[in-house]
Formats: C-alpha cells, sequence, structure tokens
C-alpha cells in the first residue's frame, strides 16, 4: 500500500511520527500514485490535505475531531490499513462564489467543514440571509456559518450550533454573535441555496468569506452564494471508532 503523508512541519512530534511511518511503510512523494493519505498533526492540517485520495488523521494537536488516531495507536492502526479492516464514509462539502456589485464573480472551492463570511475586530457587519430566493432575515453581526455535518463540530460548535452526525446530509446555518432575538442555528436541506447579502460594512470594518479557513475579502454588496458540491471527501474509519465516541471523549 503506497501512502501519501501530510503533516504539520512545525510539530515535533509530527515529524517524528512521519519518520516512523516511514520507516514501515512506503511512502511516496507524488499523491496520484498513492492508495490513501494520511495527515499528521491537528483538525487544520486535516483540513489542509488534499482531498484526491482517502484521506485518515493522526492527531498531534488538541481536540482532534477529525483526527482521530491518536499517536500511542498508530501502529495497531497502520496494522489495520495494511489488512483492509477499515470502512469509507463519504463525506459531504459545501461550495459557492462571491458575487461581486460590477459582475465579477469569484470561485468559492469544495470545503469540507465551514464556509462563513466573518468581520474584523471593528463593528458589525449587516447582511441579509435568503434561502432558494426567500429571504429567511437580516441580520447585524460579527458573521455567519454555513457547516456541512463534519463541521459541526468545528466553529459551528463554539457559537453555539448543533453536533450533526458527520454522515447527515444537511447544511446548518449559525449566525456570530448576532444583534437579534433570533440567535438560533437553522437546519437546511442540502439542496438547499443560500445566499449571503453584504448590506453594509461600516467603516474601519474588514469581512472576509472563509472556506475551511482560508480568506477571500468580502466587499459591501457583495453576494456569497453557498451550495452542496458535488465532491466529496473519502475518510476512512476504522472498526473500533465511531461518531459517538469521538464525541464523547472529546467533551469530557
Amino acid at each position: 500500500m503506497k501512502i501519501f503523508l501530510n503533516y504539520d512541519d512545525e510539530n515535533t512530534e509530527s515529524l517524528k511520527i512521519r519518520d516512523e511511518i516511514s520507516r514501515i511503510c512506503e511512502v511516496i512523494a507524488d499523491i496520484n500514485y498513492a492508495d490513501l493519505t494520511i495527515s499528521i498533526g491537528g483538525d487544520g492540517t486535516f483540513l489542509k490535505s488534499p482531498k484526491d485520495k482517502p484521506l485518515i488523521g493522526i492527531n498531534t494537536g488538541t481536540l482532534g475531531y477529525l483526527t482521530e488516531i491518536s499517536p500511542e495507536h498508530i501502529n495497531d492502526a497502520l496494522d489495520d490499513i495494511t489488512k483492509g479492516n477499515y470502512y469509507i464514509e463519504n463525506r459531504m462539502m459545501l461550495e459557492g462564489e462571491v458575487i461581486r456589485p460590477n459582475g465579477d464573480v469569484l470561485k468559492i472551492p469544495p470545503a469540507l467543514n465551514e464556509i462563513g463570511l466573518s468581520k474584523n475586530a471593528f463593528g458589525v457587519v449587516r447582511f441579509n440571509v435568503n434561502i432558494n430566493g426567500k429571504l429567511i432575515n437580516s441580520y447585524t453581526a460579527d458573521g455567519i456559518l454555513l457547516c456541512t455535518p463534519t463541521g459541526s463540530t468545528a466553529y459551528n460548535l463554539s457559537c453555539g450550533g448543533p453536533i450533526v452526525d458527520p454522515t447527515a446530509e444537511i447544511i446548518t446555518l449559525t449566525p456570530i454573535a448576532p444583534h437579534s432575538i433570533l440567535n438560533r442555528s437553522i437546519v437546511l436541506s442540502d439542496k438547499s441555496i443560500v445566499e449571503i447579502e453584504i448590506t453594509e460594512l461600516r467603516e474601519n470594518t474588514s469581512a472576509y468569506v472563509l472556506y475551511d479557513g482560508k480568506p477571500i475579502e468580502a466587499l459591501n454588496g457583495d453576494i456569497i452564494r453557498i451550495r452542496k458540491s458535488d465532491e466529496i471527501t473519502k475518510i476512512i474509519k476504522l472498526e473500533n471508532g465511531s461518531f459517538i465516541d469521538t464525541v464523547r471523549e472529546n467533551i469530557n
């Protein structure tokens, strides 16, 4: 089995694990010829890993909702993988575009966790949210998140959104610190098309569209259109792990 490695090169433990895997597995530099990708680091490293091949993570970060293998279980996990003792979970992704007032369109690449609108430290953002062409609410807030079930345990969770089974096919909309009574998440069908229309960026306020943490500057009058992507991420799951186990261990 040929393995492509993506790792946090600023983490000493990640580098040690990289060297250990390289000694006992066939590690290759070209992902096109790999059977799978192993991410070594935290959830951030996992999200930055290429999604071309089935993906599994070794956790050298903090929470590790996505990186389910702990360093002490590496040998057992590698043994299971080489013997085929695993299954694949297909995870939905989101994508979209930013439509400028002048008609320019900026593509938002597929994101595994979330696509969101977030401001800098100053002011607030005013925006309308339309779902399938119908206005659901006008917000004054720090921003808003649209997350996949996989991303429900990330920024969405810290903003008070629900934890969702990662194999579900839904989109969760969660406002960030809204100045409104309507401050709850809304769970949408995966067939929904969501448009966020920025109506006001106050002076000294900057805002960004973030897709899995990568920024695109947002401007007054922009329309951010988000929908389910046709692309998926294939995540390797070992037989001895489950979503419920991960949630319980990380919450406790």
